[in-house]
């Protein structure tokens, strides 16, 4: 694992393009220890003085906002929330996704964020000598931190320091194998990199130096960001090119009756399974979080014989990065468009309700929350079996397990039931023997019920989608 700000100044500078999981495979790999808080706020309602609020500096005011929107979430009991000692057990499955061993963990309780370290310094100085006797390669904070407070508590660590969307993103440039997902990664990353790139040191001091050459020439920090701003003008330009031939892809499929179906859920939940169980594909299904970036169509034939294509789509997470949510706009458009949205849940993991609950957000911000939903509860196969017996499936959900195949052929008929594109209607026909690739596309795309043979003629009843009843209706008897 590198550092964002390396990395992203070589892309900049063109000295290095995007390395497969194969390069990055080959790094060694660096001792993280985790650092989490959790935060006891006041009550709500309780206002901070006028003269307080105006003298807070940029620092203070994020970590002041990030504490209000904890609060918000604090009194609202019926909001599943990750507990703190649940979410840095999110934060280790992170670091160990993107290639991290653990050196060891710290968990701090506060009233509120401190606005310059965000743990204060006494605890400070604590958790960089418990970081230095594990030695430790870096710091992996479970919080959102500003230049200035990561720039702070590298000072006293001596330390590397990275925080959590930071993770998040190196995980992401990690598996990101298409053109499309390196583009759309880059981008999230230069936009991170760009607040942070001020107060850097020496190298941002003015270009000249020495007698003949001082003057009001500019700032290498202003160099930095006019190269950034070029690079994610440019990035930007070339990912529009992608939703643009998404889009024209889009049109020509729905220029034919077949619905999508999304497949969306928390990381890890089992999606990449569930779309090789059901398609026969052979997307890449790993248990690491993350492991599904480019998005992967196919087509999976239901019990009516119709046709539906499949979309596999990127894990969502808790505070998902807004970075990451606006660059891979283009691949989750695949959510907003389709007929039938899955939403796969972990039923095995006793964080279910709270991850839905970060589901359903992601989609309220995609503008997907009103769509035809069915809930898939996963990975039955490891509950315990009395637990196992007990579930029932009704009219909104179903119990699976894609790892064993079990509940397959549920789902399937009750995605059938709930795409009503190219609707289903039971039809007679009469069809002449002569008329063989009638007869052929309707064994292939029709549901047979009788089959009768008389003076050279077939007589079907079947149940058959529209595309199909059109073309056969010169031989549908009234």
């Amino acid at each position: 694992m590198r550092s964002l700000d390396t990395r992203a100044s070589r892309r900049i500078s063109g000295a290095e393009r995007h390395s497969g999981p194969e390069t990055a495979g080959r790094l060694p790999s660096e001792r993280a220890f985790l650092v989490g808080i959790d935060y006891k706020l006041r009550a709500r309602g309780v206002s901070e003085p006028k003269t307080e609020r105006s003298s807070l500096t940029s620092g203070a005011r994020l970590a002041r906002d990030a504490a209000g929107r904890a609060g918000t979430a604090s009194t609202h009991p019926n909001l599943p929330q990750f507990s703190a000692e649940e979410s840095l057990d999110e934060l280790r499955a992170l670091a160990t996704s993107a290639g991290a061993q653990i050196a060891g963990q710290f968990l701090q309780h506060r009233d509120r964020p401190d606005p310059a370290t965000l743990i204060g310094k006494g605890k400070l100085e604590e958790m960089a000598g418990a970081a230095v006797s594990a030695s430790a390669d870096l710091l992996l904070f479970d919080h959102d931190l500003t230049a200035s407070q990561q720039r702070n508590i590298e000072k006293v660590v001596q330390t590397r320091v990275i925080d959590r969307t930071q993770l998040i993103l190196d995980i992401f440039a990690r598996h990101a194998r298409t053109r499309e997902g390196q583009l759309q990664v880059e981008l999230a990353q230069l936009e991170y990199l760009l607040p942070r790139l001020g107060g850097r040191g020496i190298e941002m001091s003015q270009l000249g130096g020495g007698i003949g050459t001082r003057g009001p020439g500019e700032t290498q920090l202003e160099t930095d960001r006019r190269k950034i701003y070029r690079r994610i003008r440019h990035v930007k330009e070339q990912i529009e090119n992608v939703r643009r031939i998404r889009a024209q892809q889009r049109q020509r499929r729905e220029s034919v009756p077949v619905a999508t179906v999304a497949l969306v859920g928390y990381t890890n939940a089992g999606k990449s399974t569930l779309f090789n169980a059901l398609t026969q594909a052979a997307v890449l299904a790993s248990p690491k979080m993350f492991a599904t970036l480019d998005p992967t169509i196919r087509a999976v034939t239901l019990p009516s014989k119709r046709k539906a294509l499949l979309s596999d789509t990127v894990g969502f997470i808790r505070n998902l990065p807004h970075t990451l949510v606006s660059a891979f706009r283009a691949t989750l458009e695949e959510v907003q468009r389709a007929a039938l949205i899955l939403q796969v849940s972990d039923a095995s993991s006793p964080l279910s309700a709270e991850q839905d609950a970060q589901v359903e957000k992601v989609l309220k911000e995609l503008e997907a929350e009103r769509k035809p939903r069915l809930r898939v509860m996963n990975k039955i196969d490891l509950l315990p079996p009395k637990q196992r017996d007990s579930l029932r499936d009704d009219a909104t959900c179903v119990h699976v397990s894609a790892m064993k195949a079990i509940g397959m052929s549920t789902l399937l008929d009750r995605i059938d039931q709930m795409l009503s594109d190219d609707a289903i209607s039971r039809i007679h026909l009469r069809v002449p023997q002569k008329e063989g690739k009638t007869l052929a596309m309707l064994e292939a795309r029709a549901r047979i019920y009788s089959r009768t043979y008389k003076d050279g003629l077939v007589e079907l009843e079947a149940e058959a989608p529209e595309s199909v009843v059109r073309r056969v209706r010169e031989f549908v008897i009234d």
